[in-house]
């Protein structure tokens, strides 16, 4: 007789990683021993310090937020929807639970036996790598969750630049070695013939002694430490840090982060006790990383061209496309792609500036605006731009304007070529209306604030997520300092922002079905930037505003702020956040799967999981315009 209930538990288990990788039959045996759990909004699955659990879980339906407390504060870690796996520690780690998880609304959970999942997938490496990856990057949402680092410490390596790659690390097989009676100068004629950066000192028995690098006959030999005739053993460096034929990268990077090293020597047992038979250096793992972001970075710093700079940014583009495949951390990419943004803004300035007839007659400033500006272009977008130059007399304003439209011109035709778009709207610094004197900009936010109609309105809003990227930095703190100087001398300002922010109504209309596009190329579309995004960013603008928060431009930051200035409306800010995040990240899979820029989506294309995720995001949208219209008498 067949057991119904366990084939429709399997058939749910079967949409989610990492359960999606067990075989069918593997699959029912485990929904025969899940444990259905029940919640009313406020139960708890477990609590912070809590002795581990004999089961891990996945949400059925609703909704299990995760917080945790940290010096007598509740923070919010995580909000997991249907299909997220969590309370994994024990599957992981037998330790303690490092934080809390609570129903956030009437929830059904399911309770995966440890012990039978264990013994199921024990030789399942695709099922291990998955879930030791998302414990050590707490990732396990399909579209956002966040890391941190207090709750969960480094488990796995997670350097500034990447996130540990488990691919197995390609190495030099066979190294070039010498024995111990050696001169240095045999040695380095052996190293500048083979064109080799290393060489290995071994015994009789091939077993590694020590290493000779180009920096050590630099640093030992060329500044006369020692003479060139010395024994190779009396410079090189001993003992050897090693490693055995299958390491992967992640260890690799691990360890010669933590040694400060660059070579890693690769023997039978690992160890310096058997025979060399490799050599793996950082430049191997650079090359097999590939679009690394260190890789990335140093390329735009090196490029001289905009076509090399073109190529970087697809390559960044890969790297994206890596990072959500591998549900990396939002925050984590975001702050990687916004560097990279950057670099190459600066860059593209930087050469437009050394190719001009003649140096700029007075400092400037560069800015970029609009999602860049705010440190949220994921994918290539339109161009958002603008150009400060410093004061000059009357009679050399006019030249001096032509110089900077000019060098406007050249900088936007670059980043068109790149890959970023014209502003449909023209709102580049090529436009004079966004190229002007310092004294210029601060009259024209003047007017604005102070005189402000729905078209101020759409210009501040743009401008007022500028970043800095080249330049005199003092000329934009000097206009940052005049805009918050000037908003203390209106409120009516703030009503106009207010109505902006809630013009657009709640992605979801009549009988909760989503709000799409009448007409045009896009009808029956929906719209996810203007429906879902912009009324997040646009509220958390209008919130730092009033609450005169400078230095923050990121949406989710703006809202994670406002969760500390009012903790009486915490929940709702630190939604926002979350809302925006997963918005953000939904957008951005779709924009690389359909090769656009995700804006528009089919909703046909989607599926039901997918856009129950998406409704659950637009309430925090409803929930912070019925606050903004509160707080502002709208």
């Amino acid at each position: 007789m067949k057991n119904s209930i366990a084939e429709r538990v399997a058939d749910f288990l079967n949409r989610y990683p990492p359960f999606n990788m067990i075989s069918s039959k593997d699959l029912l045996q485990i929904a025969k021993e899940v444990n259905i759990i029940y919640l009313e909004k406020g139960d708890t699955v477990y609590n912070q310090d809590d002795g581990f659990n004999h089961h891990f879980f996945i949400v059925r339906d609703g909704a299990i937020n995760l917080h945790y407390t940290l010096n007598d504060a509740d923070k919010n870690l995580n909000i997991n929807d249907v299909g997220d796996v969590f309370g994994v520690r024990p599957l992981i780690a037998k330790e303690n639970y490092k934080h809390t998880a609570t129903a956030n609304e009437e929830s059904i959970v399911y309770g995966i036996p440890i012990d039978l999942f264990q013994s199921i997938t024990y030789n399942n490496s695709q099922v291990s790598k998955y879930l030791v990856t998302a414990f050590a990057t707490n990732a396990y949402d399909p579209y956002t969750t966040e890391e941190n680092s207090k709750v969960f410490g480094d488990y796995l390596p997670n350097t500034a630049n990447d996130v540990a790659n488990f691919q197995t690390a390609d190495y030099t097989k066979n190294p070039v070695t010498c024995n111990t009676k050696t001169s240095l100068r045999d040695a380095a004629i052996k190293m500048s013939t083979l064109k080799i950066g290393c060489i290995i000192v071994v015994d009789d028995e091939k077993k590694p002694l020590g290493i000779i690098t180009n920096s050590d006959i630099k640093n030992k030999i060329a500044t006369g430490k020692f003479p060139i005739e010395t024994e190779v053993t009396n410079i090189m460096s001993s003992p050897v840090f090693t490693g055995k034929k299958g390491l992967t990268i992640a260890d690799a990077q691990l360890q010669m982060i933590k040694n400060g090293i660059g070579h890693l020597c690769i023997t039978h047992d690992g160890t310096t006790n058997t025979k060399i038979t490799g050599i793996l250096t950082n430049h191997d793992i650079l090359v097999a990383l590939g679009n690394s972001p260190s890789v990335i970075l140093k390329e735009i710093k090196r490029a001289n061209r905009t076509k090399k700079l073109r190529t970087a940014r697809l390559k960044a583009n890969t790297l994206l496309k890596s990072y959500l495949e591998q549900n990396i951390p939002l925050s984590h990419i975001v702050k990687i792609m916004a560097q990279i943004n950057d670099a190459i803004s600066f860059k593209v300035v930087e050469i437009a500036v050394n190719r001009m007839p003649t140096p700029p007659p007075t400092s400037f400033a560069w800015l970029a605006l609009g999602s860049q500006g705010r440190h949220e272009q994921l994918l290539f977008t339109d161009q958002d731009n603008a150009l400060i130059f410093e004061d000059v007399t009357t009679d050399k304003y006019e030249d001096t304007k032509n110089y900077f439209l000019e060098l406007s011109k050249r900088i936007t035709e670059r980043l068109h070529k790149i890959g970023f778009e014209y502003c449909e709207a023209d709102m580049m610094a090529s436009n004079p209306e966004w190229c002007k004197s310092a004294s210029e900009w601060q009259t024209q936010f003047k007017n604005w604030i102070l005189q402000p109609d729905e078209k101020a309105v759409l210009l501040s809003s743009i401008f007022f997520d500028y970043n800095y990227i080249y330049g005199n930095e003092y000329l934009v703190e000097n206009l940052t300092e005049t805009i918050f100087n000037t908003i203390d001398n209106t409120s009516q300002f703030f009503k106009f922002l207010g109505r902006d922010a809630i013009k657009s109504p709640s992605p979801l209309g009549f009988f909760k079905k989503f709000v799409v596009e009448q007409n045009g190329e896009q009808k029956d579309l929906f719209n996810i930037k203007n429906r879902a995004l912009m009324p997040l960013i646009d509220s958390a603008r209008l919130l730092v505003l009033i609450n005169k928060i400078k230095g923050i431009n990121n949406t989710a930051e703006r809202y994670e702020k406002m969760a500390e200035l009012e903790p009486e409306n915490k929940a709702l800010y630190n939604s926002c956040a979350y809302a925006f995040k997963a918005l953000s990240k939904f957008k951005a899979k779709q924009g690389i799967l359909h090769k656009n820029s995700g804006k528009f989506i089919a909703l046909e294309s989607l599926t039901k999981e997918e856009k129950l995720k998406l409704r659950r995001c637009f309430k925090p949208i409803n929930e912070i315009q019925e606050t903004l219209k509160y707080k502002f008498d709208l």
